[in-house]
């Protein structure tokens, strides 16, 4: 009966977690960008908004063998790109754009191509000022361009080949 009482609490806590983050964090103009065969690594964008203020800090993907949240900026006149270590802050209601040529969640070590108009699986996690960890599912549609025409920078500067419409 013990047993079956702890079972219960961690389903119950688990299923909290992701309340937290669902009602927590709000996801606008999410997409993720199309690749083209054999490329390895590609970008997802969107604009978070966190009820309370909260931290991005990880990213999973089952077409990635690793997510990151990345930055890209200006370095003595180059463009780098970096891991965001310690994880990207949320401000308590102000919107955060991860958009190319920014912050953005890298997918790398991609297990497939990411096609034009389908969907990727990617998993948000997040910490709020407690340090509580939750976690968001989104499933992404990947297109070539920021759906709303706020295309930026193209990676294909950088060493990442463009996806081909």
């Amino acid at each position: 009966m013990k047993l079956k009482s702890l079972m219960m609490a961690a389903v119950l806590a688990s299923v909290a977690l992701s309340a937290v983050a669902e009602g927590a964090v709000e996801v606008q103009n999410a997409w993720a960008r199309a690749t083209v065969k054999g490329q390895m690594a590609s970008g997802a964008f969107m604009t978070l908004t966190a009820k309370d203020g909260a931290k991005l800090v990880g990213a999973a993907s089952p077409v990635a063998g690793v997510a990151q949240v990345h930055e890209m900026k200006m370095d003595g006149g180059v463009m780098k790109m970096n891991e965001v270590k310690g994880g990207l802050d949320l401000p308590a209601g102000k919107a955060v754009a991860l958009k190319p040529g920014g912050y953005h969640v890298m997918l790398m070590d991609l297990k497939e191509q990411l096609v034009k108009d389908s969907t990727v699986p990617v998993t948000l996690i997040f910490k709020d000022a407690k340090g509580v960890e939750s976690k968001l599912e989104l499933k992404l549609p990947v297109a070539t361009t920021a759906p709303d025409g706020m295309a930026g920078m193209d990676h294909a500067k950088h060493g990442m080949p463009a996806a081909k419409p």
